[in-house]
C-alpha cells in the first residue's frame, strides 16, 4: 500500500510516498480502507517534529479518517468488516495518510448517512474542540450565552452549530480574511 510518511522532521518536501506492507490489527484496532483523511495544524506540527506527542520515525502522518473497515483485531465487537466508520487513528495523532490506517476501535464511530466521506474526515479532531471548550471546560448550559471568536473557522463554526444546538444565545465575530 502506499502512505505518506516522513523519514525526518522537515517542511512539506519531508513528506515522501512510501510503498510498505499493509497494516494488520492488534487487539481493540481495527483495520481501516481510507477513504479520505483530514489534514489539521497538528499534521504540521508533527511532520516539523514540534509536537508534544513522541514518535519514531518514520511516522505515517495524518489522524482524522473517513472509510471502510478491512479487519478487525481482537476483542472489536462494535464494528465489522465493510461498515463505514469515521474518527481519529489514535492518540499519537498519526497513521491516516495511507490507504490502509490502524484506528483503536474506542476512537472511532459509525459514518453519518447524510456526510460523505470527505466530509466525515474533517469533522472529529475540530469538532470535539468545539465541544469540548463549549461542555466540558466552559460548561455552559441553555440559557446562557457565549461569545465564540473565530466563528468563521473550523473549530468556531463547529462551536456555533454545537452552541446553537444546546440552546445557548450565540455572539459571534469573524474577520474578512
Amino acid at each position: 500500500m502506499k502512505a505518506g510518511r516522513i523519514h525526518i522532521y522537515g517542511p512539506p518536501s519531508a513528506i515522501s510516498i512510501d510503498e510498505i506492507d499493509c497494516p494488520t490489527p492488534n487487539e481493540g484496532e481495527l483495520v481501516v480502507q481510507v477513504a479520505a483523511a483530514g489534514v489539521g495544524p497538528w499534521d504540521a506540527l508533527i511532520r516539523e517534529g514540534k509536537s508534544v506527542v513522541q514518535l519514531s520515525l518514520p511516522i505515517i502522518l495524518g489522524s482524522d479518517l473517513a472509510g471502510i473497515v478491512e479487519s478487525v483485531g481482537v476483542g472489536v465487537m462494535q464494528f465489522k468488516p465493510g461498515d463505514e466508520v469515521f474518527g481519529v487513528t489514535n492518540k499519537q495523532f498519526c497513521g491516516a495518510y495511507a490507504e490502509y490506517a490502524v484506528a483503536s476501535a474506542q476512537m472511532v464511530a459509525a459514518k453519518p448517512r447524510s456526510l460523505s466521506f470527505v466530509e466525515s474526515a474533517s469533522v472529529p479532531v475540530v469538532a470535539v474542540t468545539a465541544y469540548q471548550m463549549l461542555f466540558d471546560y466552559a460548561q455552559l448550559k441553555a440559557g446562557q450565552a457565549v461569545l465564540i471568536h473565530g466563528a468563521a473557522g473550523n473549530v468556531g463554526a463547529y462551536a456555533v452549530q454545537l452552541a446553537k444546538r444546546a440552546g445557548l444565545q450565540v455572539f459571534a465575530t469573524a474577520g474578512p480574511a
